[in-house]
């Protein structure tokens, strides 16, 4: 059984109801899949990955237990979709900006950034990542797979993006462009804020974004 507590955001009280996620989707395959996913996070958040059971899962989603396992075959899988459908997309937005080839690097790690922050550190979206730290260590292929799906990616993206821009004089050749991943560190930070401290003490991401901005962009640029 996991051990890590609740979510007090999003678990209702031991003698509630629990809330049928067919009322909130519709009776087709991707209805049904839908609800699924959505009900598989939220136990996920709730329980802990090891603590969560399918017949549950299918309790909250609406459905027999039997049509969980028809669109997922085991928990690993509803996991992997999970990820598709929460952060994936985003992923999908990083690598279509990094490689517009006609926008300044500077303007594209900007724009990267800002999307990052209102898609993921902004929303729930975030709380993957929570279910990713507190289970990764017991669980490495989950750990595995979220890093293949979008660590992987979206450092692939990151590191082409700041080649380019050296190789076209925009970014100096320095340690951060050999290892463009430290300029993603204030958004991990904020990510982590916010899931462990926002409400002892709430941190303005407006300004941590354009913190972010200014010390990567001023730290990377090339010299005039």
């Amino acid at each position: 059984m996991s051990t890590r507590p609740a979510l007090a955001s999003s678990a209702p009280p031991a003698d509630a109801p629990r809330p049928s996620r067919r009322s909130r989707h519709g009776d087709t395959r991707e209805d049904r899949e839908a609800a699924i996913v959505d009900a598989g996070l939220d136990l996920f958040l709730e329980k802990g990955f090891a603590a969560t059971k399918v017949d549950e899962v299918a309790r909250r989603a609406g459905v027999a237990k039997g049509t969980v396992y028809l669109y997922f075959p085991s928990k690993d899988d509803l996991f992997h979709a999970v990820v598709r459908r929460s952060v994936e997309p985003l992923i999908d937005v990083v690598e279509d900006l990094a490689h517009d080839p006609d926008a300044p690097a500077s303007d594209v790690l900007t724009r990267v950034f800002k999307a990052l922050y209102a898609e993921v550190v902004a929303t729930d979206r975030r709380e993957v990542l929570r279910l990713i730290i507190a289970e990764g260590g017991r669980f490495p292929k989950l750990a595995a797979y979220y890093h293949t799906a979008v660590v992987r990616r979206g450092g692939a993206a990151l590191r082409s993006l700041v080649a380019e821009a050296v190789e076209r004089g925009e970014f100096r050749d320095g340690p951060a462009a050999q290892r463009p991943e430290v300029i993603m560190g204030p958004a991990l930070l904020a990510l982590v804020w916010t899931l462990v401290f926002q409400e002892i003490d709430p941190l303005d991401l407006d300004e941590i974004l354009a913190a972010h901005i200014d010390l990567v962009l001023n730290g990377v640029k090339a010299s005039a």
